[in-house]
């Protein structure tokens, strides 16, 4: 296997930043890619060890390709998340003012976070997706688009000028990347931990949400991402992307996923893995019953029922 790490590139994305902040960062070759699918492909073929990726922002949510890849295809794990907080600099060519903008150009997750500025300061200006922040830099650096969207770090890099910086619509926006490489054993639990699955329903039915959901909230499981993704067989025909706080060697948390899995057509499995916020799993004081002694008490006990020493 490549002593090397995949990122959505090219140069410059907010992604390669946040990637660098990772030790190991510093022992691998980063290698830029022109997609999230592509980057996590490397991964599957083995060009890389693993890839780096964005999952979820904090203003639109999860982050549709990735989600969708980690969804479809052969699978893949998550082993370490990145929390970076996000403003964007309006790059343009030197000697570009705010009136020269006609069109402008960033990844699609970045558009929600700035269309409050750009309606106020750029009214007129046509977006244009790009593959990524720093690949609508590079086009503006060929003379594709007036204006990109990005750090304000890439402005070096493709010869532009920041003309605006700080940008967002939001205070304290963040953008959350993952770690992914191919399955094996999770890294050992650290109290402070996020456990990722995928659900699949066996058939559509009145309370069929509610039903897997059950299986966290009887365990005092929390939740902190829910997301419907389209299956492809059809409208109204979704899977969900679930993050729940805590550990697959938590008893709670495997009992949850026991029971999702007899309940479920399919489960997918994504990891188990540090929280990048450190914070420890929430055990809510009126959910009695939810530690693991307490789940560990319970599974002795029908035991001993077993062999009547009740």
């Amino acid at each position: 296997m490549p002593a090397s790490y995949a990122y959505l590139g090219p140069e410059g994305t907010f992604t390669e930043v946040a990637l660098r902040t990772l030790p190991e960062a510093a022992t691998r070759e980063l290698i830029p890619y022109v997609s999230v699918q592509s980057a996590l492909d490397a991964v599957r073929v083995g060009e890389a060890e693993a890839a780096f990726v964005p999952i979820e922002n904090s203003v639109e949510g999860g982050i549709t390709a990735t989600l969708d890849e980690l969804v479809a295809g052969t699978p893949l794990m998550i082993y370490r998340e990145v929390l970076l907080s996000i403003t964007f600099a309006l790059l343009v060519r030197p000697g570009t003012g705010l009136a020269d903008i006609k069109t402008v150009s960033a990844h699609p997750a970045a558009q929600p976070q700035v269309r409050n500025w750009m309606k106020k300061h750029l009214p007129d200006a046509h977006w244009e997706s790009a593959a990524s922040n720093a690949d609508a830099a590079r086009l503006v650096q060929e003379g594709q688009y007036d204006a990109a969207f990005a750090g304000a770090f890439a402005a070096a890099r493709y010869g532009l000028t920041a003309l605006e910086t700080g940008i967002h619509d939001a205070e304290n926006a963040q953008t959350r990347f993952v770690l992914v490489g191919r399955p094996a054993r999770p890294a050992a639990a650290t109290g402070a931990d996020k456990t990722s699955v995928v659900l699949w329903q066996r058939d559509d039915h009145p309370g069929g949400l509610r039903d897997l959901l059950g299986e966290f909230a009887t365990r005092g499981i929390n939740l902190m991402l829910l997301q419907s993704r389209p299956t492809g067989a059809g409208i109204g025909n979704y899977c969900f992307c679930v993050d729940a706080e805590g550990h697959i060697s938590d008893r709670r948390v495997a009992e949850a996923l026991m029971g999702l899995k007899r309940i479920c057509r399919e489960v997918r499995f994504l990891g188990s893995y540090p929280r990048a916020d450190k914070d420890a799993a929430d055990l809510r004081a009126p959910l009695a019953g939810t530690s693991d002694e307490e789940f560990m008490a319970a599974s002795d006990w029908v035991a001993r029922c077993q062999d009547g020493r009740f």
